[in-house]
């Protein structure tokens, strides 16, 4: 069975993944998206399906006043004894801490904070003896020398009681002399050695994954000779994959290994979509992990001696005629419940409008999904009963910062269709038309870096602007961990209101 990379497309960086039997349970990061975690469930490492979020209440993750790259670092997820834990950081939310269930569709239990648990990226080891590790990367304890000067530590874990055990010590500085950006590790137990695996390089084109190995689970541990053992900075920004990095191993029924690992798919040297989730094979040599053997980087496609199955259809335009959320749906922040409203008699999403703002940093009226492919098109119809000042629509969002906007506006008393670029602290103006005060549906396309924008209203469309340069939505412009979401919006700019927006459907659709 043939595999296409990535296996989850758009913003789906750092992967963790975790074998049950059969089944493949795999997390990813989210910053400040709510709900946060997506799982996804798989048993052929081709065919995904979102079976729900980890973090779904707020009382499990706070995410207002952060930056909107902060928030919900790197989670791990594993099995142990009938339990699934997942562990991660909320870097302006209280630090580290991991949550449980039984059921990994969810609920999951509320979260354990590790007091002491200084520095990201947590992962938890289960020894043959049946103690539990904390292990997880802080900067050097001898001294930070420069920037990104960090370690990876291991510390006896209470999994019942949540607090660690002991004293911690440091396993691993990295494969570098000096290494940079030590970080998102992962411990095995694999025939005699213990292996830590991690990242190095930073999140960006220098990024890559080494790995060391012990007989005794302190160390001392052996770098790898061939780190490292994944990186693609020797192949040029060009490449059509790049900042491959932040690695997981997983085992499957027969014996094989795998790694699920974070790249991006630049265009014209821009990412829009971030980082994404891909898979490669492993081998093993001489004691040591060999990485799609015979090619030595991350490729388009992997052979998978697996039994395809049944892909779950996945509609992807949705739809509101029943009073739940698609698990693909994600907000800004911590999302004030109050101001959505599924009717499901009506096939209606009414979102009321806020005074907040993209801009910000709690939650505007907004959610989305994922931008997936270099070529789409998005779409929503919409009715509205906005008042002066204030508009809804349609954005495309990278961050609080960098972001466009398609919008119906009111102003000096008549109404428009308008498309605004928000490029860090300049706005400017797209593309402007007056339109009539009715029901309408508003679609952007994007063809690579370049994007149209159409509206449709009384059986007319028009263009409202084409050619539109789009490399401000990019990770390599607005900076930060996380790749665009397209989705519904509306704001009533800074004034208490009572005005919504009716939206039908979202459509989106990868060219």
């Amino acid at each position: 069975m043939k595999v296409t990379n990535p296996i989850l497309p758009g913003y789906y960086p750092d992967p963790s993944i975790c074998a049950v039997g059969e089944d493949f349970y795999l997390v990813n990061s989210t910053f400040t998206y709510f709900p946060g975690v997506p799982i996804f469930h798989s048993r052929d490492l081709k065919n995904w399906t979102q079976i729900g979020n980890v973090l779904t209440r707020k009382s499990q993750v706070s995410l207002d006043d952060q930056w909107h790259s902060g928030g919900i670092f790197a989670p791990s997820i594993r099995y142990h004894d009938g339990t699934f834990y997942m562990i991660t950081t909320n870097v302006g939310g209280g630090g580290n801490f991991y949550v449980t269930a039984t059921d990994p569709a969810g609920p999951w239990s509320e979260p354990y904070f590790l007091v002491g648990a200084d520095g990201i990226d947590p992962t938890l080891f289960f020894d043959v003896d049946g103690k539990a590790y904390y292990v997880g990367q802080r900067a050097n304890s001898d001294g930070e020398a420069y920037w990104g000067d960090c370690e990876i530590w291991i510390q006896e874990l209470d999994l019942k009681a949540g607090i660690l055990l002991g004293n911690s010590r440091v396993l691993w500085r990295g494969s570098m002399n000096p290494s940079n950006w030590v970080e998102g590790p992962h411990l095995y137990r694999i025939g005699d050695y213990y292996y830590v695996m991690i990242a190095e390089g930073g999140t960006g084109f220098e990024h890559s994954v080494t790995i060391a190995r012990s007989k005794e689970l302190f160390g001392s541990y052996e770098s790898c000779p061939r780190n490292p053992i994944v990186t693609h900075r020797h192949l040029g920004k060009n490449n059509p994959i790049i900042n491959t990095g932040h690695g997981d191993l997983v085992q499957d029924k027969n014996g094989e290994w795998y790694m699920v690992l974070l790249a991006s798919r630049p265009k014209q040297g821009y990412c829009n979509m971030g980082r994404e989730t891909f898979l490669a094979k492993v081998d093993w040599e001489d004691g040591w992990p060999v990485v799609n053997k015979g090619f030595g980087i991350i490729t388009d496609e992997i052979e998978v001696p697996l039994e395809e199955q049944e892909q779950t259809y996945h509609n992807h335009c949705y739809h509101f005629y029943e009073k739940k959320w698609d698990p693909h749906f994600v907000f800004l922040h911590n999302p004030d419940e109050s101001a959505y409203e599924i009717l499901p008699e009506q096939g209606i999403l009414r979102m009321h409008a806020r005074k907040e703002t993209i801009d910000d940093l709690v939650s505007s009226t907004y959610v989305g999904v994922r931008q997936q492919h270099h070529r789409f098109q998005a779409s929503t119809r919409l009715t509205c009963n906005i008042v002066e000042g204030e508009e809804a629509g349609m954005a495309i969002v990278q961050s609080n910062e960098y972001y466009l906007t398609v919008t119906v506006v009111k102003e000096d008393d008549k109404t428009y269709m308008k498309a605004l670029m928000r490029n860090n602290e300049e706005s400017f103006e797209l593309g402007r038309k007056e339109i009539m005060p009715r029901p309408l549906v508003i679609t952007v396309s994007g063809q690579d870096q370049v994007l149209s924008i159409r509206y449709k209203q009384d059986g007319k469309e028009q263009v409202l602007a084409q050619n539109i340069n789009t490399n401000t939505l990019s990770t390599e412009v607005a900076g930060g961990f996380v790749g665009c979401t397209i989705g519904m919006y509306i704001t009533s700019k800074g004034r208490e209101s009572n005005s919504f927006a009716d939206f039908n459907w979202l459509s989106y659709t990868g060219l």
